[in-house]
């Protein structure tokens, strides 16, 4: 049996210590979680429940419906005055930067010391009791397992199930370029411990609604190839949603399609919103191998990694793409 972790670094001290001495803690990662933030969060809610502290996971989106089948410790929190008492520490995570948390939980952060875990590029080191930000990790779920570890925490139960959807995601099942040795380690030590990663991806995977079988139909459908097939482009518009009677998150995930066509070296989903009354879009960029597009979502106020990365456009999806394109273009001119 595995019995020992080789860490690119070790757990700084003092997010140890904090996590060790405070006994009401919030956790929280970014609004609109993904697999890594979610569970991320989750494994470090268990690891703190089981050391007998009151912990409660906040997100102002609350658990993707895809992801529902995780278990909490205790209720997911989505409003910052819904909590039962004043926490006496924040752990962020899976963040880069402060305000990509939303906005329910700053006045919160102003007053409550925080810690940033974190493995995005840019991230600012926010943290007014620390930070780790390690970009070489390929999740949050990297930092979350070590810290676990060296809280004495097993990875078993629900924290296993948490922890490798964390490690998945951000991963791609673990076949992209991110993908790091030590996630792999963790992924062997969860299965030592009795993860059953059958039965897991099973959940993870079987859940879809018709809805979201319809929406992925007219996406595929709909699909635009630019710049000779190097560009590919979907686009879902609150029309599209309402039309096939999906959700937002439904959409979550069919980038990753677009990247399968053999010629395209960018691939893009832009997703309408709405935001105090006025249409907003998400941008998600895939690229593979030098083909970088951190540097086009941070031309926006984005951000992310090498080859994934995104950012909210103030317009509507037809407006980003023409806001878009020219920066895209660049990549190979």
């Amino acid at each position: 049996m595995m019995t020992e972790m080789k860490a690119p670094e070790a757990v700084p001290s003092e997010i140890l210590e904090a996590l060790r001495s405070h006994e009401r803690v919030v956790v929280t990662a970014h609004a609109h979680p993904d697999g890594d933030a979610m569970g991320s969060c989750l494994a470090l809610a268990w690891a703190l429940h089981s050391l007998g502290k009151e912990v409660r996971v906040f997100n102002e989106d609350g658990v993707p419906g895809f992801l529902s089948f995780l278990d909490s410790p205790s209720p997911v929190v989505t409003d910052a005055e819904a909590l039962p008492w004043e926490p006496e520490l924040i752990a962020v995570l899976d963040c880069g930067d402060r305000a990509r948390v939303g906005e329910k939980l700053q006045p919160l952060m102003d007053r409550v010391p925080t810690l940033d875990i974190d493995h995005h590029l840019a991230n600012p080191l926010f943290g007014s009791a620390g930070s780790w930000a390690v970009p070489s990790a390929s999740a949050t779920g990297e930092l979350v397992g070590l810290i676990v570890q060296e809280l004495g925490v097993p990875l078993q139960g629900p924290l296993a199930e948490a922890l490798y959807v964390a490690l998945s995601s951000d991963t791609g099942n673990f076949s992209y370029g991110n993908t790091t040795p030590l996630a792999l380690r963790l992924t062997a030590l969860l299965r030592e411990q009795g993860l059953d990663i059958a039965a897991l991806r099973e959940k993870l995977e079987n859940n879809w609604s018709e809805a979201k079988l319809r929406l992925w139909g007219r996406l595929m459908d709909g699909t635009r190839l630019l710049e000779d097939g190097r560009l590919a482009a979907a686009f879902v518009t609150r029309a599209v949603l309402a039309e096939t009677g999906s959700r937002r998150e439904d959409a979550e995930g069919f980038v990753e399609q677009l990247r399968r066509l053999s010629t395209v070296r960018v691939a893009l989903l832009l997703r309408e919103d709405e935001k105090d009354g006025k249409v907003v879009t998400k941008a998600s960029l895939r690229s593979s191998g030098d083909d970088s597009v951190r540097d086009i979502a941070a031309q926006f106020g984005g951000g992310g990694h090498k080859n994934a990365a995104g950012a909210t456009l103030g317009m509507d999806a037809e407006q980003a793409m023409e806001a878009l394109l020219p920066h895209i273009c660049a990549i190979w001119n």
